[in-house]
């Protein structure tokens, strides 16, 4: 695997395709608080860290559902490994004029696009979700 984030992403998008009531992913510190940005925006309904047979932890995010439809419309990764991409603070794209939301990596952690706008940090672009 040579992106967790971009396959911890494919996971969830497949999850919520297919209608799961959780999934289940490998756990890192970026994948925790990524997921707890989702939580808090209302994409998904809880995340936990539990552990698998072996003794590894992982990241079990419960699934969010409206009338029986996906929480998460769409789930896209924006900067891959072969290509970062990086904004200022003034340059951060809107994700469907707002009604989205767009994950940046910067010096002061994971920040959803608002956030940053606000503490005025630019950074590395993670992923886009509506």
């Amino acid at each position: 695997m040579n992106d967790p984030v971009s396959d911890f992403l494919t996971r969830l998008r497949n999850a919520s395709k297919a209608g799961l009531a959780e999934c289940v992913s490998p756990h890192s510190k970026l994948k925790e608080s990524l997921a707890a940005i989702l939580k808090t925006e209302g994409y998904v309904s809880n995340v936990t860290v539990g552990a698998d047979a072996q003794g590894h932890k992982t990241l079990v995010v419960k699934m969010k559902y409206v009338d029986n439809a996906p929480a998460i419309t769409n789930l896209s990764s924006v900067s891959t490994p072969g290509r970062r991409l990086y904004s200022r603070y003034t340059e951060i794209p809107r994700v469907l004029n707002g009604l989205g939301i767009s994950i940046l990596s910067t010096s002061k952690g994971l920040l959803k696009d608002q956030d940053a706008r606000r503490q005025k940090v630019g950074g590395e672009i993670i992923c886009k979700v509506w």
